[in-house]
């Protein structure tokens, strides 16, 4: 097993391991995301080319149930992924999606839960809106790893950011530049090169803009999902001495049982292979 290192980490370093987990990953990462999200992203193109949700509903709603469903399973996967790759440990894509499927649903009404919290504080006052983006943001990685219920995934995530939610901003904010930079550039490209019709009601830059932004989700947004895991465990760290406890249970495995109390004694370390 690789060395792991697990102490407190900056805005910053968690970026640059979120940075180092998505190249390592990088190919297991891109096959979740094309598995989930390549047939909703066809499904989205071909009704926006053939004239849009009104033209084709039944199409429309298919799409839509599958982008939920199936974008469920990757974020689920991808967390497992990036979870395992942090804590030094090797998980297959087929691994990380068997272990995701039971988290389908329980995801999908995090999300609207989550979603209608945050929505109702933005309309409400802009500062609640943020205060439930930064406490709540971490709801997913709770439900998926320590396998809770939507409503104690959302506590979960409240209690771990207290104290740090300031930084949680912070954090998403750095993210929100990293993915609007492509976005914002690629953006620009369609609007410059994209300018004849191909139909009496979508245009090809229409389309293409469609293609773009799922190209950006399946490419980019993996990357949000291993700083968010990795600021999971980073305030497990700060708050809960999660690296102690992998330790004493890395310890407890390696070591015969009469000598794991002894293990207890070791001096405080943060790093271990």
């Amino acid at each position: 097993m690789a060395e792991l290192m697990l102490r407190p980490l900056s805005v910053g370093e968690i970026i640059d391991h979120s940075f180092a987990i998505y190249r390592r990953q990088f190919a297991a990462l891109l096959l979740i995301t094309l598995l989930a999200n390549g047939i909703p992203a066809i499904l989205g193109i071909y009704v926006t080319a053939s004239g849009g949700g009104d033209a084709h509903p039944l199409l429309f709603l298919v799409s839509l149930i599958a982008n939920v469903a199936l974008g469920s399973l990757a974020t689920a996967a991808t967390v497992f992924l990036v979870s395992e790759s942090y804590l030094g440990r090797s998980i297959s894509a087929g691994d990380a999606f068997q272990r995701a499927v039971k988290y389908i649903w329980p995801l999908v009404l995090l999300s609207i839960g989550v979603g209608l919290l945050i929505g109702l504080g933005f309309l409400l006052l802009i500062v609640p809106g943020f205060i439930a983006l930064c406490g709540l943001i971490l709801a997913t990685q709770a439900l998926v790893l320590e396998d809770l219920t939507p409503s104690e995934a959302r506590n979960r995530s409240w209690n771990l950011t207290k104290g740090f939610r300031w930084k949680m901003l912070g954090l998403l904010v750095v993210l929100g530049i990293i993915i609007l930079i492509p976005s914002i550039g690629l953006g620009v490209l369609v609007e410059t090169t994209s300018t004849a019709k191909i139909t009496g009601q979508v245009d090809t830059q229409t389309i293409v803009w469609v293609a773009v932004q799922q190209l950006i989700t399946i490419v980019i947004y993996p990357l949000l999902y291993c700083a968010l895991t990795i600021a999971y465990y980073d305030l497990r760290v700060r708050k809960e001495g999660f690296d102690l406890e992998l330790l004493e249970s890395t310890l407890a495995h390696a070591l015969p049982q009469g000598r794991v109390s002894q293990s207890r004694d070791l001096p405080n370390s943060h790093t271990f292979g």
